[in-house]
């Protein structure tokens, strides 16, 4: 493979890994506040023992964020250098802006969320809480900012091939920015949502349920279920708004070789470049044209109209295969998570709130679904960015222009180190979180759940 295939081979698992964990800190920091006010309304205990278990998840969640974010950027130096050359001054700020959120809004306030509780007021202490969750959310803000730039720019001119901001509103938000903040934080809501109700299965498969497992388990499967309509409107003004500005993705994502009106849904193919062509077509006739331009006839340009005006680089459209199955990676998970969430919802009404009551069948099924979010969430990312290629930012910039002439065996070892590394702290986080959940858990205010006093006060 040469330098170019390698470096994004190693950003890609990095931003693999690093964007597992943002997808569960954004919404817990919210889960954590509602479980907050819960206790502070009505006194149960079991709502502390849900917000003390899952702070420990999101302090988890959010060390192994911060650590891969920080390992990611550093490959903007050393693998894509002409990226912040030519994009700098459009990128290094909108940077910047996250990294004062995360560090000074998030990382300050959540030590006081870890250790406060008893030791600040509980207003205090659930400003606290708030302005983490807050922290959390304006970080995907500024990422997600930057990134729908890469994709629909505006608000810019170039000079001497540098990109310098004409304006700052239309630079952040940008004509897919509001589609793309919104199915991002909808997928963040339904990751928490099947981690909670997957943990709290998986309790009471193993016996080891507490007076907190009935209500996570009722607060994840509610979640689910309200969210994932919305993600499926939301992800349909989103494909609108990508036909319009990307529609060689629209056509990767959907298998249209050739122009053409009332184009079916392909539930399967097997997409072929080479031939450019599909084999193996299983589909529902006019359904994609009905689907992503609301019209049975409606017309959608197909792969071969994109010709690049450089003949020696061919088509000017992103790989089909990876996007065309990614895509259908992610809309299968979510149909699993609509089953799942709202079965699980009527079952759980069903047996009058009763945990211990429902089949054990769907609790399995549950538990197997704990990090389906992951999996949604990563195809999507997929479907997203490589579906951008050949381009760094859409249209103007390519990928082959900044990236750096770094030789291939040093990036080949690099990446295979990261990808050592990130599968062993996959593992050891999936691990710690299964052993937390196993561990018996006390009600707060019992003798063994108080705190050893300190050397100070004894």
């Amino acid at each position: 493979m040469d330098a170019l295939i390698l470096a994004r081979m190693q950003f890609a698992a990095n931003i693999t890994f690093h964007i597992l964990f943002p997808t569960i800190t954004i919404a817990l920091g919210w889960t954590l506040l509602f479980f907050r006010l819960r206790w502070l309304r009505t006194r149960d205990d079991a709502w502390l023992m849900a917000y003390r278990f899952w702070t420990k998840v999101f302090a988890l969640s959010f060390a192994l964020g911060v650590v891969s974010g920080i390992t990611m950027s550093f490959q903007f130096g050393t693998n894509w250098p002409g990226f912040m050359e030519r994009v700098g001054n459009v990128a290094g700020p909108l940077l910047g802006y996250e990294v004062l959120t995360a560090f000074f809004l998030e990382a300050t306030f959540l030590g006081v969320m870890l250790f406060g509780h008893g030791k600040v007021s509980e207003r205090v202490h659930l400003i606290a809480t708030f302005l983490v969750a807050f922290g959390t959310t304006m970080s995907a803000f500024w990422i997600l900012a930057l990134n729908s730039w890469m994709h629909t720019p505006a608000g810019y001119e170039i000079r001497g091939g540098e990109f310098f901001v004409t304006s700052w509103l239309e630079v952040i938000f940008n004509p897919s920015f509001p589609y793309r903040l919104v199915h991002v934080l909808l997928a963040s809501g339904l990751t928490v949502a099947f981690v909670l109700a997957g943990v709290s299965a998986w309790q009471l498969l193993k016996g080891k349920a507490n007076a907190s497992t009935p209500k996570v388990l009722r607060a994840g499967l509610t979640l689910g279920a309200v969210l994932i309509p919305l993600q499926i409107l939301a992800g349909d003004f989103h494909g609108l708004n990508t036909l319009k500005h990307q529609p060689q993705k629209v056509a990767a994502m959907e298998g249209v070789w050739e122009t053409e009106k009332g184009a079916p849904l392909l539930l399967f193919a097997v997409p072929d470049e080479t031939t450019r062509s599909n084999h193996l077509e299983i589909g529902i006739p006019k359904l994609a044209s009905l689907i992503l331009t609301h019209e049975l006839d409606g017309e959608i340009k197909g792969l071969n109209d994109f010709k690049s005006t450089d003949t020696a680089k061919g088509y000017n459209h992103p790989p089909v295969a990876p996007v065309f199955y990614g895509f259908r990676v992610m809309v299968g998970a979510g149909l699993l998570m609509l089953a799942f969430s709202w079965v699980g919802l009527w079952l759980y009404r069903r047996r009058a709130w009763v945990a211990e009551k429902l089949p054990r069948p769907l609790l399995w099924g549950l538990a197997g679904m704990t990090f389906s979010g992951w999996v949604a969430t990563v195809a999507g990312w997929y479907v997203t960015e490589i579906g951008r290629q050949p381009y760094m930012v859409y249209g103007l910039l390519r990928v082959d222009e900044v990236v750096a002439s770094v030789p291939s065996p040093m990036i080949a070892l690099t990446l295979a180190l990261y990808v050592t590394v990130y599968l062993g702290l996959i593992v050891a986080y999936v691990g710690v979180v299964k052993y937390m959940a196993e561990k018996p858990v006390e009600m707060p205010g019992s003798p063994a759940a108080q705190p050893a006093a300190t050397l100070g006060a004894a």
